[in-house]
């Protein structure tokens, strides 16, 4: 047990660098008194870590120092955090350094822990791709990934809705949602997303980027699905649903879910439950929520309902059908 603290605590210095004393004991779930005892047995042992005083000061490793695990080199050790997705370890030109570490790491594991590893792998997938949706073509991952990896100024050709425009941007990071690639890069003073397969041209620049030190890339990707959310979601629509309908709003989108699940009990004899939910707009919406009729039935807005019954009077003419004038 405390072969396995030591070896904690300096993986935690190598990997998030200067630490106070009490984040350390903290993090290993040890007294103060017991971590310290920890890092002078450490000392001992010839591992070079020090303590700083004062308000900022903490633990840390001598620079430059570090412990060697299993022989990787920095290519599969990049390659271990992918070992479970293999097409997207493909895409990044990987695939061969995945399974090179693999080898390595199963050749230095015990023999009963190489079976529990060999068990697990051949019991669990992981699939990013969505459903009934082909691979974006992304000719320019490659070179974006080395970017992002080498800490180098990338200047490319982006296409977006406004039109194509050239850029040269800080790489920060890359996503991968829902089968799409997404760089999150520096563009002036505030990071931006760009999807991947819309580069249309790409090349390094020889300049070395300055990361920023307060940057995180999941945080930074959480909040922007959020401010994406806000700035999609303008107006509200109220709906009346049965349960199929409130399934059927679930699987459309994370913020109708969240409508549905704020949705107050159904006091209804038929069942139908009163939601609200945000819509992009009327003519999103009217096109979104038809594929769920008759399932879901639109209370309001009025210009809604009247889209509504303009796409449903256009199909039923397509079809030699005519419609009265109730739903007006």
């Amino acid at each position: 047990m405390r072969a396995s603290r030591l070896l904690s605590i300096q993986m935690l210095l190598q990997t998030r660098g200067r630490m106070t004393a009490h984040a350390l004991a903290e993090t290993l779930e040890v007294s103060v008194r017991t971590l310290h005892r920890d890092v002078d047995q450490l000392s001992a042992a010839g591992v070079p870590i020090y303590a700083e005083r004062g308000r900022t000061g903490g633990f840390a490793l001598q620079d430059g120092w570090k412990t060697s695990l299993t022989g990787l080199t920095p290519s599969e050790s990049q390659a271990v955090f992918l070992s479970g997705l293999a097409g997207p370890a493909a895409q990044l030109g990987l695939g061969r350094d995945v399974e090179s570490a693999k080898l390595k790491l199963l050749a230095a594991m015990p023999a009963t822990a190489r079976a529990d590893a060999q068990r697990i792998s051949s019991k669990l997938h992981l699939d990013p791709e969505d459903w009934y949706r082909e691979t974006e073509p992304v000719p320019h991952l490659g070179v974006v990934a080395e970017a992002v990896w080498g800490k180098q100024r990338l200047a490319m050709r982006y296409e977006s809705w406004k039109g194509i425009a050239v850029r040269t941007v800080d790489p920060l990071g890359l996503v991968l949602k829902a089968g799409s690639w997404y760089l999150v890069a520096g563009l002036g003073d505030e990071p931006r997303t760009f999807k991947v397969s819309n580069i249309d041209r790409a090349r390094l620049l020889p300049e070395t980027i300055h990361r920023p030190k307060k940057f995180e890339l999941a945080a930074y990707w959480s909040e922007s699905i959020k401010r994406f959310e806000r700035e999609l979601y303008k107006g509200e629509a109220t709906l009346l649903a049965a349960p199929a309908g409130l399934k059927g709003l679930r699987h459309l989108s994370s913020a109708l879910a969240c409508a549905v699940a704020a949705a107050p009990p159904s006091r209804r004899k038929d069942g139908r439950v009163k939601v609200r939910i945000p819509i992009e707009s009327v003519e999103h919406a009217a096109g979104l929520l038809l594929r769920l009729s008759p399932e879901i039935e639109v209370l309001g807005p009025e210009t809604l309902r009247a889209a509504i019954v303009e796409r449903t009077r256009r199909i039923a003419g397509l079809y030699g059908l005519e419609l009265g004038t109730a739903g007006k």
